[in-house]
């Protein structure tokens, strides 16, 4: 006897479908959280060695590989692309419900092998290089923006310096935003507020 737990899963919860043989015998909406895992872990053990079908949706489905994995479990993950290519064919329309039995339903026909899992500092290192990758992308964004507000603040101090960047270019944006701040300054100062900001303007 054959059983397999498609489950679709989201935000807040995941909707499970138990297939033996290839015939639906019980379904339900879990709650991500210790309640709804000790759930299926009592479905789990009233079975012999259940299979899993899941996709992979981020930071939602890790809580359910990590209960999986916890507990000794194989599953099979899914990229979402993947898994709708294979999906489109079986579904009529697209519900949880629907995509956690169809995905319990590939599982008989196409026999996909358990996704292989890798030692836990790969993932921290993939979450690393994401965060960083992150960080950059949001570097890069602020620093277009402040671009085109000094153009029309300031925009002969992107000039000053050889190069708009570094600790002298940040101070003295942040002394002189716009022109105005210069302006309202007399020579003496002007050389004054310069000195703070480690750059000699004249």
């Amino acid at each position: 006897m054959r059983t397999v737990f498609g489950i679709d899963v989201s935000k807040v919860s995941s909707e499970v479908a138990i297939l033996v043989n290839g015939e639906k015998v019980h379904g339900y909406t879990m709650p991500n959280d210790a309640t709804g895992f000790a759930r299926l872990l009592g479905d789990l053990k009233t079975v012999h060695k259940p299979e899993f079908v899941f996709e992979a949706t981020g930071v939602y489905s890790r809580r359910l590989q990590a209960f999986l994995e916890d507990n000794g479990y194989a599953y099979t993950r899914l990229n979402p692309l993947e898994a709708k290519k294979q999906l489109d064919s079986l579904r009529v329309r697209k519900t949880d419900k629907i995509d956690a039995e169809k995905l319990a339903q590939s599982q008989f026909v196409l026999n996909r092998k358990p996704t292989y899992i890798q030692e836990e500092v790969y993932q921290h290192l993939r979450d690393l290089s994401r965060f960083y990758q992150n960080l950059t992308e949001d570097i890069v964004r602020a620093k277009n923006r402040l671009h085109k507000v000094l153009q029309v603040t300031f925009p002969e101090l992107e000039t000053i310096l050889s190069v708009p960047t570094g600790e002298q270019y940040w101070n003295l944006v942040t002394a002189f935003p716009c022109k105005g701040f210069v302006l309202d300054l007399n020579h003496i100062e002007l050389s004054q507020n310069a000195s703070l900001t480690s750059v000699w303007l004249t």
